[in-house]
Order: structure tokens, then C-alpha cells, then sequence
């Protein structure tokens, strides 16, 4: 998954990095200061390194140029929300940008509605992510639309460009056929369908993992929505669904022993508010916590006794390594840290988080500190550093530092009408019902 080919080249964009900004820095900066920093260096991969045709994200630098990547251009949509909220671009540039995205995917393959993992940026043909998925990626394609809510509701002017971009929006939204991805109508949802393989691959979508938000759009949405049992008793009855289960000191109530990769947390609620959201089986703002705070407690046992591991070094989840990429874990620690996992923790256990990220910046940023933000893992056990930036490790830093300091792209994303359709059909409560904003 995701393993580097050769070298990349910077596509022509123009750049949104101070001069300031172009290496680590040896004074300190205050909290807030901090976070802007990795905030505005890491968007500079979404703007000046994306793919000089599509616009979209590039799957990861130092890798085969012309692969973007579905679900981080979703990543990418929201990052450039924040960009457009915070000054770092005008609000002009990014409506061009999001229209010459969309206005690519409007050409490029897609099997009812859906985009596959990996597309040519130029010519919009699928790259082949296994030998069997080359066709839609229903997990990626939900990451994408989930960008464009955000999108949708932000750029809400009734002049210029903007009118244009929420009905192209709307009419990708409506193309996607989720209830095909049910298999005539089964209670579930399946990941992968090929025109050349069908539905060989045979991937029912089964939790607790990063997926969530794939149910919530697909129960809300306007045309071939699901029903809630394709949730209940599919994705919910996976024998590693509920967990409950005292470990270092914390009681997880949903997902594998361990926790799973901390993406698990992050990918979903990117969008999605977890606080105050519930349903029958879990309050996930707890759940995310307990998620956390059990992976932070796992690296400081440190029980693989790995070097460097401790209370402001920690943080696993899927990631480069020293032989490829893999999706690191209290059941697959490898002794590879990820910047992107503690940090974009940061809302669930700042506490946690900022020391680490403290640690990151300012005793490691001589090692760690890139072009495009931190570097995507390293190994003090190794020795080793990623020289690599991926998309989809990027991404999350600036929305859930931002969701952190504003609840920014949190509360854009749940006043869409279809969203709180579908997490009301699904039997969650929130209080984003009421139509106040969660402070």
C-alpha cells in the first residue's frame, strides 16, 4: 500500500509559505502560533504540490507523480476551507481550484458513482491499487464527498462562482449509487466492485474502524440510500465492533483490543462532530478518547521496547516504515512513531497531544521538519526518518488542529441537511439537531 517509486516534481502553483516558513525554527513559538505553523506548512501539500492537471491530491511525494488519491483530495477539500477561513489564500482562488477538481472527476472513470482508491491525474484513468481493486473504492469515494459537504455549506454566496460550485457538488453527491455497493440489497455495504472482477474482492465493510462516515452519507442520501439495517447488522456485528475491555488503565468501548490504528479516530470525524454524538452503542467523543488515551498509554508501557517511546513520543497508526507502509497499531507496532497520529488526536487530549507535539518540533525539527509539515513517521530503534509527505497523513493535522481551535469544519459539516438525515435514520443522537452550534 502507498510504497514509493520515483522521486516527484513540485507541481507550478503559487506558494503560500512565508519565508519564514521553509525550515524548522529554534525559537519557541506559543501554543496557538505552534499550531498555525504545522496548520499552513502542511496545507502547502494540498496547494503547491497538488497534481498540475487535476489539482487533486497527490498520493504522497516521492512517489509516482501522476497517482492522486480519491479519499486525501477529500482531506485536501476541507483543508482548503481552513486556508480560505484563516487569510492563507483568497476565498476566489479557492472556488477556482475546487471547480477545476471537481470539473476533472466530472471526466474521469467511475463505476456507478463511485471513484476508484487511486486515478492518473492527468488522464483520469484508474491505477490499479491490487491486482483485483480496480474499480470503485466505496471507502475512498465517501472520504471525497465528505470534503465536499464542508465545501457545500461554506461556500454558500449567491454571486460569483460559488452557486455553480454547490450544484456541481450536488450533482457528484447524487451520482453515487450507494445502494448498489449493498449486493442486491444484503444488510451491509461492500467496499470494492470491478468492471473487470466484480465484486470478487468480497469486502463487506464490518467494524469498528475508520468508516463510519461511509453509512452516514449513504443512509442521508438524496437518491440510492441505504436502510439502517445495512448499519445494524452490518458494519455493527463485527466480532471486533464492541470492545469494552479494561486496558492500560482505559476501558474502550468500541474496536479491536489495542484500539486499532488511531486513524480509526480520525478519518470519520473529520467531518462528523463527535462531541455529544451517540448512538445504541457507543458515545463517540468518549470513544475517541478512550481511543487516544489508550494509545499514548500503550507507547509509554512501551512493551516491544522500542527506543524513544514515551509520554511525549508516541502515536501509531498507518504509516511509512523503514520496509513500506503498513497500518501500525498496539497488535502491529513496529517501532515506528507518526507525527500525524498524536497530533491529529490534538481535540480528544490536548494534554497529551501538545507535549508530543512540543517534542516533535522543538527537540526533533531538525529531522522531522519538511516542505510540506512533519515528516510522515520515524524509528529511533531503526534510526530511520521518512523523507516522505503523504496525503492522507497531512490532511488530518490541519482539519482536527483547526476542528481544535474553532470546531470549524465540525460544524460546517453537520448542518448539511443530508447528513443529519442520515445519523437520524441510523438512531444517533447529536446536538447539532437542535441547530446550535456545539461550542
Amino acid at each position: 500500500m502507498n510504497k514509493p517509486s520515483k522521486p516527484s516534481r513540485r507541481a507550478p502553483a503559487p506558494s503560500t509559505r512565508p519565508p519564514e516558513e521553509a525550515a524548522a525554527t529554534t525559537a519557541r513559538l506559543d501554543d496557538d502560533a505552534l499550531l498555525e505553523r504545522v496548520q499552513r506548512q502542511s496545507f502547502r501539500y494540498f496547494w503547491d504540490f497538488a497534481h498540475p492537471v487535476s489539482g487533486l491530491a497527490r498520493d504522497r511525494t516521492h512517489g509516482n507523480d501522476e497517482v492522486i488519491t480519491l479519499g486525501g483530495s477529500g482531506f485536501g477539500v476541507m483543508a482548503i476551507v481552513v486556508a480560505v477561513e484563516r487569510g492563507w489564500i483568497s476565498r476566489g482562488e479557492a472556488v477556482d481550484r475546487l471547480h477545476r477538481m471537481i470539473g476533472f472527476l466530472e471526466q474521469a472513470e467511475s463505476f456507478h458513482g463511485a471513484y476508484p482508491h487511486f486515478m492518473n491525474g492527468t488522464t483520469g484513468k484508474v491505477v490499479r491499487y491490487a491486482r483485483k481493486d480496480d474499480g470503485a473504492d466505496l471507502v475512498e469515494t465517501a472520504f471525497w464527498i465528505q470534503g465536499l459537504v464542508a465545501a457545500q455549506v461554506y461556500f454558500d454566496r449567491d454571486d460569483g462562482k460559488e452557486p455553480w460550485l454547490r450544484a456541481r457538488i450536488g450533482d457528484m453527491r447524487r451520482a453515487v449509487e450507494w445502494s448498489w455497493f449493498t449486493r442486491d440489497g444484503r444488510d451491509g455495504l461492500y467496499w470494492h466492485w470491478s468492471p473487470n472482477h466484480g465484486w470478487a474482492m468480497n469486502h463487506e465493510i464490518l467494524g469498528w474502524n475508520e468508516c463510519l462516515i461511509l453509512f452516514v452519507l449513504a443512509a442521508g442520501a438524496e437518491q440510492y440510500s441505504i436502510p439502517p439495517l445495512a448499519y445494524h447488522n452490518g458494519f455493527a456485528q463485527s466480532r471486533t465492533f464492541i470492545n469494552r475491555r479494561p486496558q492500560y488503565g482505559v476501558e474502550l468501548p468500541l474496536g479491536p483490543d489495542g484500539g486499532g490504528p488511531l486513524f480509526f479516530a480520525h478519518y470519520s470525524f473529520l467531518g462528523l462532530d463527535p462531541r455529544g454524538l451517540s448512538d445504541r452503542y457507543a458515545d463517540y467523543w468518549a470513544q475517541n478518547i478512550a481511543h487516544t488515551r489508550l494509545n499514548q498509554a500503550y507507547c509509554v508501557a512501551n512493551p516491544g521496547g522500542f527506543k524513544g517511546y514515551g509520554p511525549d513520543c508516541w502515536g501509531l497508526t498507518a504509516c511509512d516504515n523503514p520496509t513500506g507502509y503498513s497500518a501500525h497499531s498496539p497488535d502491529n507496532d513496529r517501532g515506528v512513531i507518526a507525527p500525524t497520529a498524536a497530533i491529529s488526536s490534538l481535540p480528544y487530549a490536548p494534554e497529551l497531544v501538545l507535549p508530543a507535539l512540543r517534542h516533535f518540533h522543538d527537540d526533533m525539527g531538525d529531522r522531522l521538519w519538511g516542505e510540506y509539515g512533519f515528516f510522515d513517521a520515524f524509528s529511533e530503534s531503526a534510526g530511520w526518518v521518512a523523507k516522505t509527505h503523504l496525503a492522507i497523513d497531512q490532511g488530518p493535522q490541519i482539519i482536527m488542529i483547526e476542528n481544535y481551535r474553532t470546531g470549524l469544519i465540525w460544524n460546517l459539516f453537520m448542518r448539511d441537511a443530508e447528513v443529519r438525515r442520515g445519523l437520524q435514520r441510523l438512531d444517533f443522537q447529536s446536538p447539532h439537531f437542535s441547530g446550535t452550534p456545539v461550542g
